[in-house]
């Protein structure tokens, strides 16, 4: 069982009509695409100079992704005071910030390892953003 799992679990209300096992998973792959992220954009500047332009926009596309994933991972974790729009509203940003990520990534992954392993935390991030909200109520 994970931490994010355990506070689920151990939540002392009710969570309405939210799946508990979308939100998890959700909260976790946000954590790991930001991690992620913040390990590929710094990969990305440690690339020899010559290579530096070609990666600026992978660069930018990371650390706004990482941020994204962070404030999306960090709101679903509470749960006080729920308000279903702002969940659903950061959900659908996140998947569409992390496909745009994972598309940018992916363009240079056949020749940086970290894009295609930051790709494929993006994609699996953004999947978890869509079975989200396809719980939502």
């Amino acid at each position: 069982m994970s931490t994010v799992t355990d506070m689920l679990n151990t939540y002392p209300a009710g969570l309405g009509a939210v799946d508990r096992t979308a939100l998890g998973e959700c909260v976790e792959e946000c954590q790991r695409c930001a991690q992620a992220c913040t390990a590929c954009a710094d990969a990305c500047l440690a690339e020899p100079d010559d290579e530096l332009p070609m990666l600026r926009k992978c660069v930018r596309t990371c650390a706004d992704c990482a941020d994204v994933c962070d404030a999306t991972a960090r709101v679903l974790s509470r749960h006080t005071g729920y308000d279903v729009n702002i969940s659903r509203t950061l959900a659908r940003a996140c998947a569409t910030t992390t496909v745009s990520c994972a598309e940018e990534c992916q363009r240079h992954a056949g020749r940086h390892g970290h894009c295609r392993v930051c790709a494929e935390a993006c994609r699996r991030c953004a999947d978890a953003c869509q079975r989200l909200l396809a719980n939502l109520s």
